[in-house]
């Protein structure tokens, strides 16, 4: 099979490219590098020992995609290209609705003028906002989201569904991740945000190389065991391999189908920042500050669906999520700028 990753330079694309390449199929990629590097692409063909075929492109520029797209002319498209932090997107929502729904639609009208039917989509657990209560199902109503980033998903969602509808020969797989952490186990790709991250897992690890100074713990009064959030986190590979399902999927059926891809047990910031301590041998330093925007209380899934239609389940835990970022970090402590 050959696959086409949007966005496949960054953090999940590039531990997805691993993941298809070792499962025997192609791997062509698209990216600007704006939240990524060329580098994480040269380091999975390290890794496999195979080749990747390499586009620099924006994936909102149809002439560029166009192209692409009649040039690889793929079985399966995986659309990760997309702006992706909760917080950012408070401040910055106009740069997140352009980027995140452009490149959706960009995409879908290049396959249907090419014929292409099958994509499976990046897609968050935001969408199911504040109105459910975990763990949360598929079959649940979307809720309210509580940030733009969220909403981009909620829409983008609903875009492939009504393109669906309109091409019942189209195949859409909507993956609603939970929370992506850690890095390869050879520790030669992984997490590397551009500038201050804005996730827990890579600033913890920037704290723990000695990036950062400390960490900042946004709220402890919420109600949870801890005054912390509490999240799903699940381990980038295990994420990885979902995507290869998915795709494997997405050729031999048609309509849209939507899988939670989680562990179903949910962690602490706490709890993660002891278990990152644990794993790099000293305490991580932080400090608790006031409550961030658009973050919820709790997030977990059942992930049940997953492991009885494409036969995955996630299984890795909260020791190799850590004990893996940590290598990645402290071997590359600058990340792919080295």
């Amino acid at each position: 099979m050959k696959t086409l990753l949007t966005g496949g330079a960054g953090y999940i694309g590039s531990h997805t490219a691993v993941a298809m390449l070792e499962a025997g199929h192609e791997v062509a990629v698209v990216d600007n590098y704006y939240n990524s590097s060329p580098e994480a692409i040269r380091r999975v063909e390290q890794i496999t020992g195979k080749a990747v075929t390499l586009y620099e492109a924006d994936v909102a520029d149809k002439d560029a995609m166009r192209k692409i797209l009649k040039a690889e002319m793929p079985d399966c498209i995986i659309h990760f290209a997309g702006l992706k932090a909760v917080g950012e997107s408070v401040a910055k929502p106009t740069e997140y609705y352009r980027n995140n729904i452009d490149t959706t639609l960009t995409l879908l009208e290049c396959m249907k003028e090419l014929g292409l039917s099958n994509i499976v989509f990046s897609s968050s657990a935001t969408v199911y906002g504040e109105d459910n209560i975990p763990p949360f199902y598929e079959t649940m109503p979307k809720g309210v989201c509580t940030n733009p980033y969220g909403w981009t998903k909620w829409m983008q969602e609903q875009i492939l569904r009504d393109a669906w509808y309109a091409d019942k020969e189209m195949s859409v797989v909507l993956l609603r991740y939970f929370n992506p952490v850690g890095a390869h186990e050879s520790g030669l790709i992984g997490e590397d945000p551009q500038g201050i991250p804005n996730n827990l897992m890579p600033y913890i690890s920037q704290v723990a190389v000695g990036r950062r100074d400390h960490l900042t713990v946004f709220g402890d009064d919420y109600d949870t065991p801890d005054g912390t959030c509490r999240r799903d986190y699940i381990h980038v590979m295990d994420l990885a391999e979902g995507h290869v399902k998915a795709a494997e999927y997405s050729v031999e059926h048609r309509g849209t189908e939507v899988f939670n891809l989680g562990t179903g047990n949910p962690y602490s910031v706490l709890d993660m920042v002891k278990a990152f301590g644990d794993a790099c041998g000293h305490p991580i330093k932080y400090e608790i500050g006031p409550r961030r925007a658009g973050d919820v209380q709790d997030s977990w899934a059942n992930a049940d669906k997953a492991r009885e239609v494409l036969g995955w389940e996630a299984k890795r835990g909260i020791d190799e999520i850590c004990r893996d970022a940590w290598k990645w970090q402290s071997t590359n402590p600058q990340g792919y700028g080295e």
